[in-house]
């Protein structure tokens, strides 16, 4: 018996229910079920059996109140499989795609069954018709689509209370929640790739030992694999192609509990580590007007997306990927920030990461900061306390803002990476864009009260080469995806350092060590928000692959079996990691600008030559000038209050010559001493005195130092 077969034996009882809460709620006694469309003139409610394989019955939802269509089943109960066809005109032309022959996601719902198989079923046109996407497809798609689920939302939390890490205390490791457990050795083959793996003890000790303090995780919203990846045995593995914004991406569930991933969170806050997901609506995978009718496109096309105004059977296409959600409409934007709240009171996670975050405050003509969905976090009791992260820009016209999301929001600042990259490459007159860098970017964040924390500062994340290809590949090497090399970044400010790929040649081997600890250091002695991939740490590598999205495979998972070489960089960037712990000069919540203060008779940051005088107009604008020293005074003021402040004075000197320079150390009106704590020429660094009798010390070629001032008891 195919899945479109109807048992009508079965007949639930059905009244007229309520408009809210949309999706399937669950009270005890039976199933609210509303959804929203304006545009359609009916909706049919079906409910599957317990395989999802046969359809029992198909109930008109009996209700339509403010747009909100809606009636409650007596009869229903969690677990209860269902989806829903939605009528309408059939008119793409005027921007409806309505086909009650494809049965549809509900957008609100928190749990789905089965995965999606591809098949012509799925599109609302008939594939292959001379007429195109004007056809009409009279195909059912329920065989092929996977199934809503009513859920029991009963967990218990506890006395658990929010981490609420200060921004300025935090570091973000970013991590695929499949890819960091795949070849983790301790965690057993049937929880790996899941929320069960992720909470692994060893795992989470692990991650726990860098001194981090928030794990963010690529998307975990349920999603759907292109059909074109398929074709070529390949799947969406990085997971930016939602379909349902409440629901976990089911195979993320070892269990198929929703618990799991409340325990996930649960496991992560016990070992003092706050969760922050990377979301992403803007778009869905319903993709272009030549794409499936999976969701929202057959509930209500002209609402959800924004259309071409003077052609609405086209989409506007700011994502890059065929369409683009319409959080101007209210009802979008509703369910944006109701998806939000679920998964920050639900679900207890600590933050987000929005993915073109741009588009989500784009009216027609660009991006406003008044936008309603900006609008709508800064004012939400509950969304305005969390951490919420923009990727600041898209592919769409103004798409890129980098330091122009408002209060509140701190920003993914890809200035950091060029600018750092370029700098230990040895690009010529990098000096400059490197100390705007080291202080947080003021020249974008430091404006209406923004803190440093806004400048989130990475040097590598998901999307590019890894730390240690950086240093290993002058270009990438996508080949694995099947696209001829063409996707992916060109502009990688990589240097391979002598050899492309891997090599035996010690001295390039040591070399490209020593650099992978100048990014590692540069990263965490930098003001701002730092935020390391996993794997970084100990240089994991994807063969020169700068765009593994598509690798669900040993290429894009973490590998944990680590060498000499792996081992060591570990050790040193935990070394790193608590220095700036263990110094609050290096995250100050003040941005530092280099002016005197005459009240307390210091500069909070002094920059330097080799000589130890402060850097001329000549010195900045030598290109090649590749050394600098950047003196943070500890007297310096902290806060706004006006008073001197108690740190330890920081030097920190890089140097991106080949050369070794001999680096005069400044001279303070305290007695004392300044020590080493950090060397990136050495595999770890001891602290060692820089003896009194000594004004100067060697800076090696293409080395940091990080320097501490030890004031005389005396």
């Amino acid at each position: 018996m195919s899945t479109s077969a109807r048992h009508t034996r079965h007949r639930s009882r059905v009244s007229e229910g309520k408009p809210f809460p949309l999706g399937a709620t669950w009270d005890g006694l039976g199933v609210n079920f509303a959804l929203f469309s304006a545009h359609a003139t009916k909706v049919e409610l079906c409910l599957f059996d317990a395989s999802g394989e046969i359809e029992l019955e198909r109930i008109a939802l009996p209700e339509y109140t403010d747009e909100i269509w809606h009636g409650y089943l007596p009869d229903a109960h969690p677990n209860m499989l269902y989806g829903y066809r939605v009528y309408g005109p059939y008119e793409p032309d005027a921007g409806h795609r309505f086909n009650p022959n494809k049965l549809l996601i509900d957008p609100y719902t928190k749990q789905l069954s089965g995965q999606l198989r591809h098949c012509p079923e799925l599109f609302g046109y008939t594939l292959g018709h001379p007429d195109g996407d004007l056809s009409f497809d009279e195909r059912d798609s329920a065989p092929f689509m996977p199934k809503c689920k009513v859920i029991d939302p009963a967990f218990t939390w506890g006395e658990q209370k929010r981490l609420r890490v200060p921004w300025a205390d935090t570091i973000i490791y970013e991590a695929h929640l499949k890819g960091i457990s795949m070849r983790h050795p301790a965690v057993p083959d049937a929880l790996r790739g899941t929320c069960a793996g992720m909470m692994h003890s060893e795992l989470l000790e692990h991650i726990r030992s860098l001194g981090v303090t928030s794990v963010e995780l690529l998307p975990v919203h349920a999603f759907v694999h292109e059909a074109h990846l398929a074709d070529k045995g390949l799947s969406n593995y990085w997971g930016y192609n939602s379909i349902a914004f409440f629901a976990p991406h089911e195979p993320y569930l070892a269990t198929g509990k929703l618990g799991e991933f409340k325990e996930m969170v649960a496991h992560l806050h016990h070992m003092g580590l706050e969760v922050i997901l990377d979301v992403v609506y803007n778009h869905t995978a319903e993709g272009n007007e030549l794409g499936p009718t999976l969701s929202m496109r057959g509930i209500d096309n002209s609402t959800y997306y924004r259309l071409q105004a003077d052609n609405p059977r086209y989409y506007v296409n700011d994502s890059g990927t065929g369409n683009t959600l319409d959080l101007a409409h209210p009802c979008v934007l509703k369910m944006v920030t109701d998806s939000l709240r679920y998964w920050a009171d639900e679900m207890q996670v600590d933050g987000f990461r929005f993915d073109l975050a741009t588009i989500l405050a784009r009216h027609q003509d660009g991006y406003d900061e008044r936008h309603g969905f900006l609008v709508s976090c800064r004012q939400d009791p509950l969304l305005s306390k969390v951490k919420l992260i923009a990727e600041p820009w898209d592919c769409g016209p103004g798409g890129y803002q980098v330091g122009g999301f408002p209060p509140g929001w701190a920003e993914w600042n890809d200035l950091f990476r060029d600018d750092v990259r370029a700098f230990w490459r040895g690009d010529e007159g990098r000096v400059p864009a490197l100390a705007r860098r080291l202080t947080a970017s003021g020249d974008h964040f430091n404006q209406r009260g923004r803190r440093p924390n806004a400048s989130v500062n990475f040097v590598t994340a998901h999307d590019g080469f890894t730390l240690r290809d950086i240093v290993t590949y002058n270009d990438k090497h996508n080949e694995d995806n099947g696209e001829d090399n063409q996707d992916g970044h060109d502009h990688n400010l990589s240097w391979n350092h002598g050899h492309e790929g891997v090599t035996d040649n010690g001295d390039i081997r040591e070399l490209r060590m020593r650099q992978m600890r100048n990014f590692i250091a540069t990263l965490f002695f930098s003001q701002g928000t730092p935020m390391l991939p996993a794997g970084d740490e100990f240089g994991r590598t994807q063969r020169g692959n700068n765009n593994v999205y598509c690798q669900d495979n040993e290429l894009g998972w973490i590998d944990w079996n680590l060498d000499d070489e792996g081992k060591s960089l570990l050790a040193f960037t935990r070394q790193v990691i608590d220095i700036r712990r263990r110094y609050p000069i290096l995250r100050r919540h003040r941005f530092l600008v280099g002016s005197f203060n005459e009240e307390l008779g210091v500069k909070d940051v002094t920059w330097l030559d080799a000589s130890g005088a402060e850097m001329t107009e000549d010195n900045w604008h030598d290109p090649q000038q590749r050394c600098l020293g950047m003196l943070l005074d500890g007297h310096a003021q902290p806060t706004g209050v006006r008073r001197s402040g108690e740190d330890t004075s920081l030097l920190l000197v890089v140097n991106a010559d080949h050369e070794p320079v001999k680096f005069v150390l400044p001279q303070t009106n305290e007695r004392g001493r300044w020590q080493i704590l950090i060397d990136t020429g050495k595999p770890l660094s001891g602290t060692r005195s820089a003896t009194a009798s000594r004004t100067d010390i060697t800076v090696g070629g293409r080395t940091l130092m990080l320097f501490e001032f030890q004031r005389s008891s005396g």
